[in-house]
């Protein structure tokens, strides 16, 4: 019998203050952070939003035995579906749960295999990776306590000049991420795939910018925005799309560079740098910022570009039909 978001919460937790969402928290780096949190803070309630309840409820069967902490609640969340997002959104405020004061835009994936579209026709790539989270986010926001933290997972990958070997990303427009013109692209689908995952991790960060923008222009709330670099993380889901011979490197070659001074980590230390951002006080007023782990950085040149956010921002509001009941954003 499948479980029911009521079902993974502990009939006795202990008290909680305040809530943190975390998206894809059921796995890898979200999973990991989850886990950091609950271990560091008992004052945070987790709901673990993914979009598979079976593997959330027992994501979270261990992360309670681990870390010896009650406070988590999963809710199904499938970025891969607007109206699911919609219906997480909801479901979120009609619980009870504490005030929510951060939200983890953690889940994403990576498609090297074919082009494949979500449940409402955008690529799947920057649907999940940036549409499912801006509007999920905007759902939220009437909903935020202060002081309140939203953190972006984004990449390194967005960067050529951070990360050699991954193809730099390209942003013409939204829609055009949205709706690809396939035919006339001219590349073929592990490379287009992999330059479309490099430009979603871009689109993060111009939302994450953009977002911090309009919160103080238009609000003036002190909920801050930022966005952070896990690093490579050899070992974790995000390449499941990936064929078969790769698939085996990224799992059992390629965690070994973890062990040398470079830019990549085992989901664990990902994990503990991401709860940072969330939890320690350093971070309080910090906002519109990009982390490699809890290190400040400039991001790309790319990313600074506000007619690129601008563009993105208005289009996302567009093919998410975000009505103005729906967001205290304009």
């Amino acid at each position: 019998m499948m479980r029911t978001s009521a079902d993974m919460r502990a009939p006795h937790d202990a008290p909680a203050r305040k809530s943190v969402i975390i998206t894809g928290g059921n796995a890898g780096l979200g999973y990991q952070c989850a886990r950091s949190i609950a271990m560091s803070d008992r004052e945070w309630h987790i709901i673990i939003a993914a979009r598979n309840l079976e593997k959330t409820a027992d994501a979270i069967n261990r992360l309670r035995e681990e870390t010896n902490n009650a406070n988590f609640t999963g809710m199904e969340c499938d970025l891969v579906s607007l109206s699911s997002v919609r219906k997480f959104a909801s479901l979120f405020q009609a619980k009870g749960l504490p005030p929510l004061h951060a939200i983890v835009c953690n889940a994403g994936l990576q498609i090297t295999t074919e082009t494949m579209y979500t449940e409402d026709g955008f690529e799947m790539t920057f649907g999940v990776n940036h549409l499912g989270h801006f509007l999920l986010v905007n759902l939220l926001m009437k909903y935020m306590a202060e002081p309140g933290r939203i953190v972006f997972v984004s990449s390194g990958t967005h960067d050529p000049e951070q990360v050699t070997g991954m193809p730099a990303p390209v942003y013409t427009s939204a829609r055009l991420l949205a709706y690809p013109d396939t035919a006339s692209s001219g590349e073929s689908d592990p490379p287009i795939g992999r330059r479309r995952y490099s430009t979603s991790k871009l689109c993060n960060i111009y939302c994450a910018y953009e977002l911090a923008d309009r919160i103080r222009r238009e609000t003036g709330r002190k909920i801050t925005v930022n966005a952070f670099d896990p690093g490579l993380m050899p070992g974790t889901g995000l390449a499941r799309q990936v064929k078969s011979a790769a698939l085996f490197v990224w799992k059992y070659i390629l965690p070994v560079i973890t062990l040398l001074p470079i830019n990549a980590h085992t989901p664990r230390k990902s994990g503990k740098a991401l709860a940072s951002l969330v939890t320690d006080t350093v971070f309080r007023d910090v906002t519109g910022r990009y982390f490699e782990g809890t290190r400040e950085r400039k991001s790309s040149m790319l990313s600074y570009s506000k007619i690129n956010a601008k563009d993105l921002w208005d289009t996302s509001v567009e093919l998410a039909r975000l009505s103005e009941s729906e967001s205290v954003l304009q």
